[in-house]
């Protein structure tokens, strides 16, 4: 049986990446920080995915046990293992560099030249290169060459939305029934593994530029708007049709963007458009709109899911009329609790919604889109009085 090592044993360790592999028949040592949780999956050895959806199910998965990764017994592990994941956040990534060098250091001590491949599962651009660029410095030119040799560092594309509900069992994970794992190909060590969930792709960008032009776009949109109207979920928003339509049809202007920027076929695409669209009415996810629409001021910048989409399908000289609502809705966000949201209202009240935009979004006052945000904000803001 094939041992995967799986950095972060939270909903989305157990209830997407760590479920799929081990439901691909492979024995998942989850590696946390969290003494009771690792002693509850060593104690109990099993725990129920539960896919809540149109159509809900229910998954056991079994083949696994818990180390601690800050412990002795995780670098034995990832010296043994055939793969190794990670979901603990881009930001934790660099705190775990030290192990994974020290993981790779045991590996070539112990002569294993199996290859053994990388991938951070994470909610980021490239973030598997980022600590690969951490844990590198820290090898000599003897262990350099053997990870040259024999480990792959694999950038990936994720998305899956999971839940938290609470289960008599807390080591029971929510999760939806989509699911999409997409791995570059080229960066991969050894023969390709058949994992239930994940695809290899030659363009992995185009992968996360959909993603972030389709469901992140989207799903921010929708909560920025629906904030506006007062509604305190996604699936509340998306049911207001002054939401709903506004956010169907962004995300087909940004569609139209993605399809010449990357030639996408078309009815592919549009296909996809629509399966985001309709995962927003999952009626089990009950997403707060504060929860995703915090830290505005990273989403309005110039590379994020608000302006760049915008930009990109402006350049084609194609049509953005609903696009431009997501960052000026924005601009209104109002969440006492998000340090971005206090910061951008400070701003805004000291300086005026224009140096906001322009010091956030990276726009130039002479772009025609600067100056279209600033009148659709003015036109939310007579709506809202």
């Amino acid at each position: 049986m094939k041992q995967a090592v799986m950095f972060g044993a939270g909903n989305i360790g157990r209830g997407f990446i760590g479920a799929l592999l081990e439901r691909s028949g492979w024995h998942v040592t989850f590696a946390d920080v969290v003494e009771p949780l690792l002693d509850a999956i060593n104690t109990q050895k099993r725990y129920t995915v539960h896919i809540l959806d149109q159509v809900c199910d229910e998954l056991e998965i079994r083949n696994i046990n818990a180390v601690s990764s800050v412990g002795p017994d995780v670098v034995p592990a990832i010296a043994a293992s055939d793969l190794v994941t990670t979901a603990v956040g881009p930001v934790v990534i660099p705190r775990i560099a030290k192990t994974i060098a020290d993981g790779i250091r045991a590996r070539m001590a112990a002569g294993n030249k199996a290859p053994l491949n990388i991938v951070c599962c994470e909610n980021g651009i490239r973030v598997t290169s980022k600590l690969k660029e951490c844990v590198m410095p820290l090898l000599n030119e003897e262990e350099t060459a053997f990870v040259d040799e024999c480990i792959g560092f694999v950038d990936c594309a994720v998305d899956r939305i999971c839940p938290k509900p609470t289960y008599d069992n807390p080591l029971d994970a929510a999760v939806e029934e989509y699911t999409e794992w997409d791995v570059e190909r080229s960066a991969w060590k050894g023969e390709l593994l058949d994992i239930a969930g994940m695809t290899y792709t030659d363009n992995l960008m185009a992968c996360l530029e959909r993603k972030l032009f389709t469901l992140n776009s989207g799903h921010a949109i929708c909560a920025y708007l629906g904030s506006l109207r007062g509604h305190k979920t996604i699936l509340e928003s998306i049911q207001d049709p002054a939401v709903g339509d506004v956010v169907h049809a962004a995300m087909r202007e940004s569609g139209e963007g993605l399809i010449k920027e990357f030639s996408f076929d078309p009815d592919a695409h549009h296909a996809y458009v629509e399966r985001i669209f309709k995962r927003f009415h999952n009626p089990h996810l009950l997403d707060e709109v504060d929860r995703v629409g915090r830290e505005p001021i990273r989403k309005l910048s110039p590379m994020d899911r608000l302006i760049k989409p915008l930009t990109t399908t402006a350049s084609y000289g194609l049509p953005v009329d609903h696009l431009i609502f997501g960052a000026a809705a924005a601009l209104y966000f109002n969440c006492p609790e998000d340090k971005q949201s206090v910061e951008m209202n400070e701003k805004i009240r000291a300086e005026g919604v224009a140096a906001a935009l322009a010091a956030y979004s990276g726009l130039q006052q002479d772009n025609p889109l600067f100056g279209r945000i600033l009148d659709v904000h003015r036109a939310l803001g007579v709506a809202r009085a």
